[in-house]
């Protein structure tokens, strides 16, 4: 480890520990062996980073946050897992991520997302590129969340559940199955409401875009047709790289492995 003089003389920094010496360590934070933070990165006072974790550049880790900790799993005997960060992450105060389970497992956290205070995020999740958590959402393990997904706070995702690209889910829901990429979730139990159409608009799709993604709602939530067959249609709507995303989450949830799809049919 590089001395620097960003380092509060209250920070403990193992010294194997690889710290770039363009960052900040905020007054009593801790930092284990193992761990790499990356260029410009700003921990605040109190953050703990613990294990094998690789953080990348610009991140901002406020005050408070664990990071690298062992797995709250009963499974979990020690091995050397890992947890992964990206670049330009926002990680607010008292978040939680934990590493893998097993041998050289990850947790993996991508690029430019933000995890507002509160947040935890069990062991092995997979979280891509530019999504937003709100407070105080508890994540299980093995959770999976594609890119510009945005989720409301307060609520809980079961493990195993995988998160479609540009879903909306609304705070204080269940989400207990996997969401479809494009959609908006919310209740308790959970449903596909309707398409996230703010999200879609901000994302900049064009009017053609969204043409065919409201073709492809109609089709699987209000037609009557049954939902293997309507996912079967998808491809009758057009050759987009949105509707092809889709079409192959949907199947793909649909497998006995999975937990299913969150419902949205009309009763």
């Amino acid at each position: 480890m590089l001395l620097s003089t960003l380092i509060h003389p209250t920070a403990v920094v193992h010294p194997n520990a690889q710290i770039h010496p363009t960052v900040q360590v905020g007054p009593y934070a801790v930092i284990g062996e193992y761990v790499t933070v990356g260029e410009g990165t700003v921990i605040g006072a109190h953050a703990i980073l613990d294990g094998y974790t690789r953080i990348g550049q610009g991140n901002r880790i406020y005050p408070g946050a664990a990071i690298g900790l062992e797995p709250q799993d009963l499974k979990y005997q020690g091995a050397a897992s890992l947890v992964e960060i990206g670049d330009r992450n926002t990680i607010r105060e008292y978040v939680t991520v934990n590493r893998a389970t097993a041998a050289g497992e990850k947790t993996i956290i991508g690029n430019d997302n933000l995890l507002m205070a509160y947040v935890h995020v069990a062991h092995n999740c997979i979280l891509e590129n530019n999504i937003i958590i709100a407070n105080n959402v508890a994540i299980a393990g093995h959770v999976e969340i594609e890119s510009r997904a945005v989720i409301g706070g307060m609520l809980g995702i079961h493990q195993f559940v995988h998160i479609g690209k540009m879903a909306m889910l609304g705070g204080m829901s269940r989400i207990d199955r996997d969401v479809p990429p494009f959609m908006l979730v919310e209740g308790n139990p959970s449903k596909v409401r309707s398409l996230n159409l703010v999200g879609l608009k901000r994302s900049g799709l064009t009017p053609a875009e969204m043409g065919l993604l409201k073709q492809a709602f109609r089709l699987l939530y209000r037609s009557d047709l049954k939902t293997s067959e309507a996912i079967a249609q998808l491809a009758t709507i057009g050759d987009h790289e949105h509707l092809q995303h889709l079409q192959q989450f949907l199947e793909k949830a649909l497998e006995p492995s999975r937990r299913g799809l969150i419902p949205g049919k009309r009763s």
